[in-house]
């Protein structure tokens, strides 16, 4: 099985959420800006890639009737990790993102990989598919964050630094609606739309 394969489908080709489109509630909430895109894509990435090595370690010891109800003990288990090390280490993030750092355990992605991929295959495909679609993931909330800061607010944010400040000019108008949960329906409706049309291409 070729492992870089399995990684780059979750970036383009198998993207969980402008192809697959699960996971789109944490990626219309949490990424109306570039830095809380970012910080949930990782969070989320964390999960995704160390439940699926674990599953795939335990799938053979893992009696098919009861399965699902092991992935969640398995995936709540790393993201309380998650939940406890931001709350302690990246307050402000922790703050920013709230209650969509424990819902983390019911994402889509996470629970449709470890069912569709972990659960039958071995540690390193898994781990490569866990990669894979985080950083799809990742890539497509932190891209949906930058959009709309940049043109809802005028700003770009990172690791809670300001890159990029354009509201400073008196010519700037920022188009509020773009920070406002209609503008994410917008944006990712013309990512979507663009993915679209350069899988047709290539």
């Amino acid at each position: 099985m070729n492992t870089w394969k399995v990684f780059t489908n979750g970036l383009l080709r198998e993207n969980p959420v402008l192809v697959i489109l699960i996971g789109l509630c944490p990626t219309l909430a949490t990424g109306s800006s570039m830095n809380d895109g970012f910080g949930m894509g990782i969070a989320a990435t964390f999960v995704l890639v160390a439940s699926n090595i674990l599953i795939s370690l335990l799938r053979n010891y893992t009696p098919d009737a009861i399965r699902l109800p092991i992935f969640i003990v398995i995936i709540s288990t790393f993201v309380t990790i998650v939940d406890y090390v931001m709350h302690a280490y990246m307050v402000e993030l922790y703050a920013s993102l709230g209650v969509f750092i424990p819902l983390i355990v019911v994402n889509c992605i996470i629970l449709g990989r470890a069912e569709a991929y972990a659960y039958k295959n071995s540690i390193l495909p898994s781990l490569m598919d866990g990669l894979g679609m985080g950083a799809g993931f990742t890539l497509t909330i932190t891209t949906l964050g930058a959009i709309r800061e940049l043109i809802g607010n005028g700003t770009l944010t990172f690791l809670n630094r300001e890159l990029f400040n354009i509201s400073v000019s008196n010519n700037f108008q920022p188009a509020l609606l773009f920070i406002m949960p209609p503008g994410a329906f917008i944006v990712l409706g013309f990512m979507i739309a663009g993915v679209r049309w350069i899988l047709k291409k290539v």
